[in-house]
């Protein structure tokens, strides 16, 4: 399994942090080569990115499952492929680190499965942590934004 783990600080509070990161409309649009996102209810939605793994360029559909809201710390997550075998989990953390900041850490791992799992966990192993860091500086951003 491929997995990316990047932690910012930020001079956010933990609430802030987790007002953003609990409404998965703000954070779904943020994944590198998003497409677009549709709920299907509060803690499922399916994910349409074009993902660029050097050789192959495709576009992926994930069924995006929220395994916890554990408010005001962490939101954990399991995915699907829809039309490509993968599976795999991540999770968004956030800690208090001092008077007005917060560690935000981002967790993303994915394995794929099937006949070409070989060749695409190879190159999963460069895309899956790039995308992780990618993606939380994406959520950094746009909490500081707006702040």
């Amino acid at each position: 399994m491929s997995e990316g783990v990047h932690s910012i600080i930020l001079p956010v509070s933990k609430k802030t942090v987790w007002g953003f990161v609990s409404s998965i409309d703000r954070w779904a649009p943020l994944v590198p080569g998003y497409i677009n996102h549709e709920m299907i209810n509060e803690r499922t939605l399916i994910w349409e990115f074009k993902s660029d793994l050097g050789l192959m360029k495709k576009k992926i559909k994930l069924e995006v499952n929220i395994l916890e809201w554990i408010e005001p710390d962490k939101v954990t997550f399991k995915l699907k492929g829809l039309n490509e075998k993968f599976d795999g989990h991540g999770y968004f953390l956030g800690e208090e680190c001092g008077i007005g900041q917060t560690k935000m850490t981002g967790c993303l791992a994915i394995t794929a499965k099937g006949a070409k799992a070989p060749i695409v966990n190879a190159l999963l192993k460069t895309y899956v942590p790039q995308m992780t860091i990618e993606f939380s500086e994406a959520v950094a951003q746009s909490l500081l934004v707006q702040k």
